[in-house]
């Protein structure tokens, strides 16, 4: 009777669910049942089709040819302020306003000629010269510059000729910092400078690339673009401009798994695209005792314009431009590992399997012999005695 008992008491508790089982986490019915809820519906789950991989392959990341438009090389320098200028002036003749007195060589080009040492462009855009007073230059290209100040000596000099150079262009630098050999401010050419020549003037970068991030600012814009993007795509590797900031960090691209997977931990992907199937590898595969197959979950905060097409009705478009989705992915279905193998991982994306229902079942056995077997074997002693 005893036995009878402690069975009954045992056998109760099971029936009663198996909610209180220990688990890495929810099951497969557990997840489509929540998002089933409209009232209490907080994610999307969406089931991998030809269909859905479609859309999401449509998905595009930061961009700075898109943002920036700017694929074109840069125009003609012009002069800014903080730029600093020198001026040199010739004169036809001798005796003028910048000539010296002859000297024995008659034609030595020294004895008309004067050079203006180099001045800082003020912060109203102008330098000084004399006899031609303050000249506006900021904005300016330097032929035009010359041609204003030769305006300005025209019947002071004797037929005066100018040359304006740049000696140090501090408004058309970028500034380059973070994981670089040698940051600070690199001036850019006259042909125009890409981002790529850009960074490698500054002794290219102490990272690895499928490990470095780009980041652009240019005015009050900021844009972040993975290294391996820019280096692939030359659409990306834009022409820069005066006064742009580059920054480049070191951002190691990571998924976690978590599960019934051979490794639950956070994994760097250590190239420059991985794909589900890719992931799945890199987490040890799907324990063939544990794993439920068709409950291969992937968590994503989507962009909203992806689940829009993909999810037009969602209810929880309305709540900003990041949404929860889950993307679950049936691997008894053979298509399911071609769609695996097209589906791009993102950035701090999870991937979960859950355990396989059986598993649950083999759980509250092995609790129910737990319990149950001390008592039997008690009982049975004691019926040995009688």
């Amino acid at each position: 009777m005893a036995r009878l008992g402690i069975v009954s008491i045992v056998a109760l508790a099971f029936a009663g669910g198996c909610s209180g089982l220990p688990s890495s986490g929810p099951s497969t019915s557990d997840l489509t049942r929540e998002a089933q809820d409209d009232q209490t519906r907080q994610y999307e789950v969406i089931d991998l089709s030809t269909a859905v991989l479609a859309s999401l392959n449509q998905r595009h990341g930061e961009s700075f040819a898109g943002r920036f438009g700017d694929y074109r090389a840069a125009p003609e320098s012009r002069i800014g302020v903080g730029d600093f200028v020198a001026v040199t002036i010739w004169e036809a003749g001798a005796g003028g306003l910048f000539s010296a007195p002859l000297t024995t060589d008659r034609f030595s080009p020294g004895s008309r000629t004067a050079t203006i040492p180099e001045q800082a462009v003020a912060r109203d855009g102008s330098i000084s010269v004399p006899y031609a007073g303050r000249i506006v230059v900021a904005g300016k290209t330097s032929a035009q510059v010359q041609a204003a100040i030769e305006e300005r000596l025209a019947g002071k000099a004797i037929q005066p000729q100018i040359l304006v150079t740049v000696s140090r262009p501090i408004s058309n630098t970028v500034a380059v910092t973070g994981e670089v050999a040698q940051g600070g401010r690199i001036p850019l050419s006259t042909k125009g400078d890409r981002i790529l020549e850009v960074i490698a003037t500054a002794g290219g970068i102490r990272a690895p690339v499928n490990e470095t991030e780009i980041r652009l600012s240019r005015g009050n814009t900021t844009v972040a673009v993975p290294m391996g993007v820019v280096v692939a795509n030359p659409r990306e590797n834009i022409f820069l401009r005066g006064g742009d900031s580059l920054t480049l960090v070191r951002n190691q691209r990571t998924f976690t798994a978590a599960g019934a997977t051979g490794r639950n931990a956070e994994i760097p992907f250590e190239s420059d695209s991985v794909t589900l199937a890719q992931a799945m590898a890199k987490a040890g595969g799907l324990l063939d005792y544990r794993a439920d197959p068709e409950g291969v979950f992937l968590y994503r905060l989507e962009d909203a314009e992806t689940l829009r097409r993909i999810r037009p009705n969602s209810s929880l478009l309305r709540y900003g431009p990041r949404v929860p989705v889950i993307y679950r992915l049936n691997l008894r279905e053979p298509s399911g590992h071609f769609l695996a193998q097209g589906l791009r991982m993102q950035n701090r994306d999870v991937l979960y399997v859950s355990n396989a229902p059986l598993t649950d079942v083999q759980k509250a056995f092995s609790i129910f012999q737990a319990l149950t077997g001390p008592a039997v074997q008690g009982a049975g002693i004691a019926s040995g005695f009688r």
